[in-house]
């Protein structure tokens, strides 16, 4: 996904040529996949890294994680960022030592035993 620095003027003519509004960033992108030729002038002066200020810092002015997929902010305070491709859920070497000082074991392992009391 390509951010662009699109003015209000032109926006018609970005979505005609595949341009996509993302309403939690309010910024237009190139979907993946599209190519990005035509685009070439909305890309803004920090190039296809542009990160627009809305979705750069939370309402604290603090950096907060983005998810590059679905382009929307990760919230939480619990959010760890893992180092390779990790499902949290299953048992991994590499991530268990990151999760459990984090405090991420000890909440999730909480909200388990709470769900199996809700079930028996």
């Amino acid at each position: 996904m390509m951010f662009l620095k699109v003015p209000f003027a032109e926006k018609d003519e970005a979505k005609a040529l595949g341009a996509r509004w993302n309403g939690e960033r309010k910024s237009w992108y190139v979907p993946d996949g599209k190519p990005t030729e035509a685009f070439s002038r909305w890309l803004p002066p920090g190039g296809a890294d542009f990160v627009p200020a809305v979705a750069a810092t939370s309402l604290k002015n603090r950096p907060v994680t983005v998810d590059s997929y679905a382009g929307k902010p990760v919230m939480g305070k619990l959010f760890i960022d893992l180092e390779h491709d990790c499902d949290p859920f299953v048992d991994c070497p590499v991530c268990a030592p990151k999760l459990a000082t984090s405090g991420w074991t000890a909440t999730h392992d909480s909200v388990a035993q709470l769900l199996v009391g809700l079930r028996g």
